[in-house]
């Protein structure tokens, strides 16, 4: 394992721990979190623990040119119950990720840190967000890092049922229109399954995040 410092630098993705831990230390700094999505790498860490750098092995990952949207999912958009954005409320959707309570999670990972850095990141283009609302409350979203061909998801909530489904969807169906290669989702959950992502090996990431 890397203990990283100041200087803007990774070692090579292919010395990460069996886990996928690649590096410990460093900063948040937009400059790091570009150099590191472009490069297969991501935060994740506990509140108490220094700041941890992975890219797994298995990548958890959708390929918007062929998903297929659920019968189930094409009624509730049908139904119009929700309206959806764009970008117009990046930062109450990463505090809303950090502050919603989910089943089988001890707190959150979405540090005020974090929130500061990606909020940076967005306010240069890099990093998006989705939004979903009903009856003009915010009540499901996600945010991720555009790389312009592949867009990293990093988190995302719900306040009503399958709101944040609504989120995802739309996320998948505007990379699908504007040809990106892959929609990131990180590590393996049942929930990012069922909603029709599936693991493909690091090397192949790693091609297409280059490509």
């Amino acid at each position: 394992m890397h203990f990283l410092t100041k200087d803007l630098y990774f070692p090579p993705v292919d010395e990460a721990s069996y886990e996928g831990i690649l590096a410990v230390g460093g900063d948040l700094s937009t400059d790091r979190l570009l150099l590191a999505y472009r490069n297969g790498i991501f935060p994740w860490f506990n509140p108490d623990e220094p700041i941890l750098w992975w890219s797994p092995p298995e990548r958890m990952v959708v390929a918007p040119q062929l998903y297929k949207v659920s019968k189930s999912i094409r009624n509730l958009l049908n139904q119009k119950k929700f309206d959806i954005t764009f970008n117009q409320s990046f930062e109450e959707v990463i505090r809303n990720c950090q502050q919603i309570v989910r089943k089988d999670q001890d707190g959150t990972w979405i540090t005020d840190d974090i929130i500061d850095s990606y909020t940076k990141l967005h306010e240069m283009g890099f990093a998006q967000s989705v939004e979903v609302w009903q009856n003009g409350e915010l009540v499901g979203g996600l945010y991720g890092v555009d790389l312009g061909h592949v867009f990293c998801g990093e988190s995302m909530f719900s306040k009503v049922s399958n709101a944040s489904k609504i989120a995802f969807v739309t996320l998948v169906q505007y990379l699908k229109d504007n040809n990106y290669k892959l929609l990131d989702c990180q590590i393996h959950n049942d929930h990012l399954e069922k909603l029709g992502a599936f693991e493909i090996s690091r090397e192949t990431f790693i091609k297409v995040l280059k490509s």
